[in-house]
């Protein structure tokens, strides 16, 4: 039996446009990202999904919502652990101000390889890494095959593909598709951040192509 995550980003926000960190915090998607929520969700309007699964931050839910509207009668559940990483007091404050004190090239990499302890009042890397990989567990373990929609944000789809591929790292675009087939319980990426809105990958922000 083949199972396929298909993994998709939240459309564009106004903290991503202004480059400021929302992990634990939201803001509303633009006028280009819920343009480009609509190509992507017209995009995957002939997929064939099973579930969907969604993020509980009001960004992916919009971008969940719109997907899920070509596709009459899917269920849509919440994951709770689908969240975005929280940085803690550096939520909703200019993403330069995390890179003066911590570069991304190495945040990142600390983080899910859980060697962070965390931003101040944040989370150590380990506790989000656990959450990510036990979202997944659930989602994979109650389904045998078919098609599955998993909608979130750039840094947990990334950590989760980061998993996958033993430690490689990729930007994901806003409103981006990513697949991993799983066949025997061995999962294996078959699409990286594919883009049909025209949000290219410096939506994202830039990371190292390899934590090793």
């Amino acid at each position: 039996m083949t199972l396929t995550l298909t993994l998709v980003r939240h459309g564009q926000t106004q903290f991503n446009v202004r480059r400021v960190l929302q992990g634990s915090a939201n803001s509303p998607l633009t006028r280009d990202g819920r343009r480009g929520v609509r190509a992507t969700a017209t995009h995957l309007a002939g997929s064939a999904f099973t579930a969907a699964y969604t993020s509980p931050a009001g960004r992916a839910m919009h971008t969940a919502t719109e997907i899920v509207r070509h596709h009459p009668g899917l269920p849509l559940w919440i994951e709770r652990d689908l969240r975005e990483y929280d940085f803690g007091i550096f939520e909703e404050r200019p993403e330069a101000e995390l890179e003066t004190l911590e570069p991304w090239d190495r945040f990142v990499p600390a983080v899910l390889a859980g060697r962070h302890p965390g931003l101040p009042g944040g989370e150590p890397g380990a506790a989000y890494m656990a959450r990510v990989a036990a979202a997944f567990s659930r989602i994979i373990n109650a389904h045998d095959d078919g098609e599955v929609l998993v909608v979130g944000h750039g840094l947990t789809l990334a950590a989760y593909l980061w998993t996958v591929q033993g430690g490689v790292l990729h930007p994901l675009p806003n409103a981006s598709v990513s697949q991993v087939r799983i066949e025997n319980g061995v999962p294996q990426v078959v699409t990286i951040g594919a883009t049909v809105a025209g949000h290219t990958a410096p939506a994202a922000r830039p990371v190292p192509a390899t934590t090793g």
